[in-house]
């Protein structure tokens, strides 16, 4: 199998580092490169396709170890790595990079929901001042005035929205969206069916699938062989499959080529495509988590009838029809309850008063939901772009339980971002965690 590098992902690669090896006089070179974008789309494995066409080993850092129950231990392995790479191209005479992988999932900050720890703060400052001064990063506890060997970083990761801003800004780091086009996706699909399909048929399989990543084809190709392991479980016997490939003497099985005509692919590329609508369809963590305290049967709205008259006295302050069974009046209780609506608007009473809001039926149910579990309201939106990548902006937090602060604050969100997506979400502020995310808005309705 043959791997494919997109050129203008290589010319990128090699002139940011290229550049911070070369003594250009009055000239300030960002250390940092940041690779961004879609999940699965190969950002991590084209950087190390690049490092190995550049000659070196580029010394990595995991965004799993930018966070450690001691307060200090990540910033202290970050400048520990950018010393070793320093070493190593002292030591090898040859370039090397830093390499960050993931570098969001450690240190960046997805809501107010998500904690924020000393380790977090430490990994930003400590980024920042490695990019400041490059030659001079010193270990806790120990001075060395040998000034080091230029290193630049290459970070990857998803959404660089959620790190702290002074890290991202420009001359600090230089940032790079990586999101193959079309004909990049042909030519890496290619090299990972080559010899296996024809060159209009991968075409055609890439635009049978024009939503998923790259990690989708590749994964396609991997279940193609699911078949023949299965007949070889089959045949060994399952209680002895364990010893057979473990522990056996016999040489290790083979495998032929499988069959990989279009169609199948296809077979197989629309199940998977299946099973991933089902993860987003259940959502089974709701249904765990709420079914067993909120009650949406209670939050039905009243069946309506246009036959029955209002009486005299009723002033018409909706545009919903008139309620028979639930008129407006002032309640006794506190307690919020849906009242009526649809799709433009709704009424509810809240402190005894009825009030009528532009949100719809469903918004008013989801809030009613978040409310009776004890969560906080939060809001967040993204625009067509960053909606398929999953990188999602704060709009506001909603610190208050009472029905017309939330109503407003989620109105005010709507009309400033009337050609985004925004989603309505419940946090769980003793887990810290989401226990709701609903999508209330989308820019073609």
């Amino acid at each position: 199998m043959s791997y494919y590098i997109s050129p203008r992902f290589l010319d990128k690669l090699a002139v940011h580092i290229t550049k911070n090896f070369l003594n250009i006089s009055n000239l300030r070179v960002p250390l940092i490169l940041g690779i961004h974008g879609r999940k699965g789309e190969g950002k991590t494995f084209q950087c190390e396709l690049v490092f190995e066409k550049l000659g070196f080993e580029p010394v990595t850092i995991s965004g799993g170890e930018l966070e450690s129950p001691d307060a200090g231990d990540p910033s202290r392995l970050i400048r520990l790595r950018y010393r070793e790479a320093s070493e190593q191209t002292r030591v090898r005479g040859q370039m090397c990079a830093l390499f960050i992988n993931d570098i969001d999932a450690g240190a960046g900050r997805f809501d107010s929901g998500t904690q924020y720890t000393v380790n977090t703060q430490l990994v930003n400052a400590t980024l920042m001042n490695i990019a400041d001064n490059p030659t001079n990063v010193q270990l806790p506890g120990s001075y060395d005035q040998t000034p080091l060997q230029r290193i630049p970083i290459i970070v990857t990761g998803n959404d660089f929205s959620t790190l702290y801003a002074p890290l991202i800004r420009d001359g600090r780091m230089e940032k790079f969206y990586w999101e193959p086009i079309q004909e990049e996706r042909v030519e890496i699909v290619e090299g990972i069916f080559q010899k296996e399909l024809l060159k209009q048929d991968i075409v055609k399989l890439v635009e049978e699938f024009p939503e998923q990543s790259i990690d989708f084809f590749s994964a396609l190709r991997s279940r193609i062989y699911d078949e023949q392991i299965q007949r070889f479980i089959h045949q060994v016997g399952i209680e002895q499959i364990s010893k057979r490939i473990v522990n056996s003497t016999e040489k290790p099985p083979e495998f032929k080529n499988p069959n990989f005509s279009f169609s199948h692919l296809l077979e197989m590329g629309h199940q998977m495509v299946t099973e991933q609508q089902r993860i987003k369809e259940l959502r089974l963590v709701e249904e765990y988590n709420q079914h067993r305290i909120f009650h949406p049967e209670a939050l039905q709205p009243q069946p309506t009838s246009n036959s029955v008259q209002p009486p005299a006295n009723y002033t018409q302050k909706t545009h919903l029809p008139y309620n028979p069974v639930m008129p407006p009046h002032r309640f006794d209780s506190k307690v919020s309850a849906v009242m009526q609506g649809d799709s433009k608007g709704s009424t509810f009473i809240s402190e005894g008063q009825a009030v009528t809001t532009k949100l719809s039926l469903d918004v008013l149910e989801q809030i009613e939901q978040i409310l009776e579990g004890g969560y906080r309201v939060g809001l967040e939106y993204a625009d067509p772009r960053r909606f398929k990548t999953g990188s999602w902006k704060n709009c506001s937090i909603v610190d208050s339980s009472h029905h017309s602060e939330i109503m407003a604050a989620i109105e005010a969100c709507l009309s400033e971002n009337p050609n985004d997506y925004v989603r309505l979400i419940g946090i769980d502020t003793q887990a810290k965690r989401r226990v709701i995310e609903t999508i209330i808005q989308r820019p073609n309705g």
